[in-house]
């Protein structure tokens, strides 16, 4: 079983941006959790700023029959109506994922371009929500016989 892990803009800087917000885990501290924590999946992980990136991984995710997406769109989130659009033209189930609670800050950042088109969301739980994800990704594919 193979499961993206997609992180959008600014992503790269976790661990030294804002860590009052987004702590003090890194992407590389995520990769290596997951990496222990589920020993039987493999991981691709992709970040990128670049909104054209992440659609094109998205894609591919689609096209090569992976088992999920945990996607972190960054700020993106908000305003991407590509990104929305992207996530809904795949077959393959995408988690949203935030390191912050997104419902607990700024106005603008309560609305999520790409909710209404992924299978959950995980909002708030930091590196722990990367987690949450996968083990949901797990647990459908084991109930669809993947």
């Amino acid at each position: 079983m193979t499961i993206l892990i997609l992180n959008g803009p600014n992503l790269n800087r976790l661990g030294r941006r804002e860590p009052d917000t987004y702590g003090s885990d890194t992407l590389e501290d995520i990769q290596a959790l997951l990496a222990s924590r589920f020993p039987e999946v493999t991981f691709e992980f992709v970040q990128s700023n670049h909104e054209g990136d992440l659609i094109e991984a998205l894609h591919r995710a689609s096209d090569s029959a992976m088992a999920g997406v945990v996607f972190n769109p960054g700020g993106y989130t908000h305003t991407s109506v590509a990104l929305r659009d992207a996530v809904s033209a795949i077959d393959v189930p995408v988690i949203e994922v935030h390191v912050s609670n997104i419902y607990h800050r700024e106005h603008f950042r309560h609305h999520s371009m790409v909710a209404p088109v992924v299978v959950g969301q995980v909002t708030g739980f930091g590196a722990a929500g990367y987690a949450l994800a996968v083990q949901a990704l797990v647990d459908r594919a084991g109930s669809d016989g993947r």
